[in-house]
């Protein structure tokens, strides 16, 4: 089984009079990153193919991925799911990191299409999964592409087979023989219960669940739609940026998501680098934000790719809500609900690209959208680079496990080009080996209760798990020999 852990010293930024406690004491992970599982093809990956979406459901015992040619696979370590078709959780006290994951149910999830008003292909391209909650022994998904937000039903269906239907040459007109049905495993079936359409101008680029378990928000470039799962044919539009004469649009919305316990509170990021929290109760147009967290540039730094590099790709809020962690191009920002002049801890993940800023927006680099996740502890983070490499760094930033599915060389990396290596790797090589902005990382997602995440490359899924250590202080030791 492959296995590349590099742990090494990372970088931060914040001062030590802004230095908060996250949470409770951080869980030390070991260093046994091993790669459990990957799903997926071995062979050449077509372009429809390439896994755009990953997304656990609220449990972990499921995983759903979508592809840029519109299918949805989801996939099932639920011992009773497989073995007896049932879709709710099993309680049975099992250990989760020892189950693989196996082929539950794919689908087409989203089809080309054409609008001749406005004369615009739309692509089939899965944007984002969430999953519902579960019901009535069925699991509930959301699958959006650019213009179009499908709610899926995946079910099991009993199937009977007929024995005996015919009847001997011999029978009596007065004998009624009915045929056998004989009870065949049953079948995964997924079923279209809504499809929410025509409320979206511009691109879906995010949809998020509320805690409420009954509405959930779809977000483009300029609004911010409230919807019911219920209610197909009506939505409620609560944030609205776009301003009366298009020339003097200054940001554009890149992600939303709602908080994970309080249903009237939601935020979304924009291409300024800005945070903007929102609450439901103060108005029902949320366009006046009633917090703003965005760290201001040093403007004896700013350049072309200033704008550029600002923009946030993904947020994401804590487990418990007090903390909100934003990814942008060159960094990975926490934020403390309650601070809003600057965040608790800046982490830099592509500081080693600056200098190539230039080469990087020629072949359109610069504009990849990377995603973060939080662990269901709320103590690490996991996010996504170049070279197939994903990052996985503790709450402070302190440590940095760099890991690679498809190789097992490793090297230390850290946060800004001081060292001979992280010079070379500024300038595209490290021991020969050039930097691949082909193979990148932008899809993570971590295990709700356990400590493995699900990265995309390409075609497949790779899933790293990880044990824990007894003692948290571990990682503090370990950090300080390092």
């Amino acid at each position: 089984m492959p296995q590349d852990l590099r742990s090494s010293s990372h970088g931060s930024t914040g001062s030590s009079s802004s230095r908060q406690e996250l949470g409770s004491a951080p869980v030390a992970i070991s260093g046994g990153w091993t790669v459990s599982q990957r799903i997926g093809e071995a062979s050449r990956p077509d372009n429809a193919d390439m896994i755009t979406a990953v997304e656990y459901d609220r449990y972990g015992d499921y995983i759903a991925t979508g592809t840029k040619g519109g299918q949805i696979a989801v996939y099932t370590k639920d011992v009773n799911a497989q073995q007896q078709g049932r879709l709710t959780r099993s309680f049975q006290s099992h250990d989760h990191s020892q189950n693989r994951y196996a082929p539950y149910k794919s689908f087409q999830s989203h089809k080309a299409e054409f609008d001749y008003l406005k004369s615009l292909e739309i692509e089939e391209k899965i944007n984002q999964i969430r999953w519902c909650r579960p019901s009535n022994d069925a699991l509930y998904l959301l699958s959006t592409n650019d213009k179009t937000i499908k709610l899926w039903r995946l079910h099991n269906r009993e199937v009977r087979t007929v024995q005996q239907f015919q009847h001997p040459a011999n029978t009596y007109g007065d004998v009624i023989r009915l045929p056998t049905l004989n009870k065949a495993p049953p079948v995964a079936v997924a079923t279209t219960k809504k499809v929410f359409a025509n409320a979206h101008t511009y691109h879906i680029n995010s949809i998020a669940l509320n805690s409420d378990g009954e509405t959930f928000i779809s977000a483009d470039d300029l609004r911010i739609n409230l919807w019911h799962l219920g209610v197909s044919d009506q939505s409620f539009n609560i944030v609205d940026i776009k301003p009366n004469n298009m020339e003097e649009l200054t940001e554009v919305i890149t992600s939303a998501d709602f908080h994970p316990t309080h249903c009237n509170i939601m935020m979304y990021s924009t291409s300024r680098g800005a945070v903007k929290l929102g609450d439901m109760r103060t108005s029902a147009l949320c366009d006046s934000h009633s917090k703003l967290f965005e760290d201001q540039e040093d403007p004896a730094a700013r350049s072309f790719f200033s704008e550029i590099i600002a923009s946030i790709s993904d947020i994401k809020f804590s487990p418990d809500g007090r903390y909100i962690i934003s990814r942008d191009y060159l960094t990975l920002k926490i934020w403390d609900i309650n601070m809003e002049s600057r965040p608790v801890h800046t982490i830099n993940i592509h500081e080693h690209l600056r200098p190539r800023l230039c080469e990087l927006y020629d072949t359109d680099c610069i504009f990849d959208k990377f995603e973060c996740s939080v662990s269901g502890d709320g103590n690490n983070f996991v996010t996504g680079s170049y070279n197939s490499e994903f990052h996985i760094y503790d709450r402070y930033g302190r440590s940095d496990y760099c890991l690679n599915p498809l190789s097992n060389a490793g090297r230390r990396r850290s946060s800004a080009p001081h060292t001979a290596i992280s010079r070379a790797l500024a300038t595209g090589t490290a021991d020969g080996d050039p930097l691949d902005f082909t193979s990148k990382v932008l899809q993570t997602t971590w295990h709700p209760t356990t400590n493995e995440v699900a990265v995309a490359i390409k075609n497949n899924v790779y899933l790293y798990s990880a044990k824990q250590d007894a003692h948290p202080s571990m990682v503090a030791v370990k950090n300080s020999k390092k």
